[in-house]
């Protein structure tokens, strides 16, 4: 047994950050990955992803991007490089090819094993990241054996699909790209469409997360939303990073072919239904869109910023009156299904009991109601940005500064005999929810 202050699992943007930010503290710490830095960058991405955020939105604690194309979008391997070169950069304490196998509870912190060694903390951090299983409904038990079915974790390209149709579900960011680069090869594409976010590129000249930064949506804290949850649980943008900045969202896809049905309900009999609630998903789509310029405009228009240009609305998302409410899988029409209807943490090893019914862990911030225990690298964790890469270095500097907080007050006091009662360090408001005050 390894005795250490600290154990972040996983070698992540977010556990790097962590780890910095320990650093900076002079908190003693390891990181445990289960392959390389950035594993799933390396083994999780097709191969024409891109960033959806640009190279300047790069930022990690101590480092910013310093190349020569601020205005790109990093591939899938710019991204696993540039996450080796922080590692290195920052002395991160790595252990590389090390696989958690369970975390529990022991007295004074945690044990946690893996199929190396086992250590002694006082607290563990979280990071192995919110994309590594991904969620397939239980419908796809009734798809008839002959349609082949892929996900965004194994999908690598066009070429890897047979001839014929492509029913892709999720009109999120993952699955417009894969809708837009499918259909480019020549097949047919059907996109069903459920709750989304869109999005475009650039607005008044300047790329959309420009406007979102400058105006501080994406430093919006997750205290400071009605319904937090909700927030969390919202889908992707539509974004697609490209050298033209285009924007693909659904009125481009129908623009070039792709046939927009509704949210996939159900396979009975090898039929495929669908809701009959894609005009009504739409508009909500397309009204949100508009709040959310009238935000960016009135920002403007109080800070003095032109843009390069007026304010400018966008067309309303076309959509037929009378879509296919439902697909005869068996017919050939459609001979690939690509599921990209989301991820989900793997916290299978973590005996820790602070997950709700659904796998997921319950947290205030990042701050877990077991003491010691922290989780970084979910959406909307704390900021409005945080499953960016770009929304590491504030979340890790608030939990660092939480965290030296619990171990400072959780000590031995001398002639006491033992330790403190744990008292909140750092954010007040979570230490007071976690310890009870």
């Amino acid at each position: 047994m390894r005795d250490i202050t600290t154990v972040v699992i996983g070698a992540g943007h977010c556990g790097l950050a962590m780890s910095r930010c320990l650093t900076d503290r002079s908190i003693d710490h390891v990181v445990l990955e289960r392959g390389e830095p950035a594993n799933s960058w390396r083994t999780q991405r097709w191969d024409s992803f891109r960033l959806l955020t640009p190279n300047w939105l790069t930022r990690l604690p101590g480092y910013s991007y310093r190349g020569d194309d601020p205005d790109g979008f990093m591939a899938a391997p710019e991204v696993a490089q540039l996450i080796d070169e922080y590692a290195a950069l920052t002395a991160a304490p790595v252990l590389t090819q090390t696989t958690v196998t369970s975390v529990r509870p022991s007295d004074g912190g945690y044990v946690v094993q893996t199929d190396q060694d086992s250590w002694q903390s006082r607290s563990v951090v979280l990071a192995s990241g919110a994309c590594n299983i991904p969620v397939v409904p239980a419908l796809q038990d009734a798809v008839p054996a002959e349609v082949l079915m892929v996900t965004p974790a194994g999908y690598r390209g066009p070429d890897q699909l047979p001839e014929g149709g492509v029913l892709v579900v999720g009109a999120s960011a993952s699955g417009i790209q894969i809708a837009d680069e499918v259909h480019r090869s020549g097949r047919a594409v059907t996109l069903a469409v459920g709750e989304h976010v869109r999005m475009p590129r650039t607005y008044r000249g300047l790329d959309i997360l420009w406007w979102m930064e400058a105006a501080g949506v994406l430093d919006e804290r997750y205290d400071e939303v009605a319904d937090i949850v909700r927030a969390r649980s919202l889908p992707s943008m539509q974004l697609v990073g490209s050298s033209d900045r285009a924007t693909i969202d659904l009125n481009a896809l129908t623009a070039m072919g792709v046939r927009l049905v509704g949210r996939l309900a159900g396979v009975r009999d090898g039929l495929a239904q669908f809701s009959g609630s894609l005009l009504n998903v739409c508009a909500l789509a397309d009204l949100k869109l508009g709040r959310l310029l009238d935000t960016l405009d009135a920002w403007a228009a109080g800070a003095g910023v032109d843009g390069a240009g007026p304010p400018v609305r966008f067309a309303a998302t076309k959509v037929s009156p009378t879509p296919p409410l439902s697909v005869d899988l068996r017919s050939g029409e459609i001979r690939t299904i690509i599921w990209a209807t989301g991820f989900r943490p793997d916290l299978s090893w973590l005996d820790v009991p602070v997950l709700d019914r659904k796998g997921r862990v319950i947290h205030d911030g990042g701050v877990t109601r077991w003491p010691g225990l922290y989780l970084i690298g979910m959406p909307f964790l704390r900021r409005r940005k945080s499953s960016l890469i770009d929304g590491a270095a504030p979340d890790a500097r608030d939990l660092a500064s939480h965290l030296a907080g619990y171990l400072h007050s959780a000590a031995p006091v001398a002639g006491n005999g033992g330790h403190r009662r744990p008292q909140a360090g750092g954010d007040q408001r979570l230490g007071a929810m976690v310890y009870g005050r």
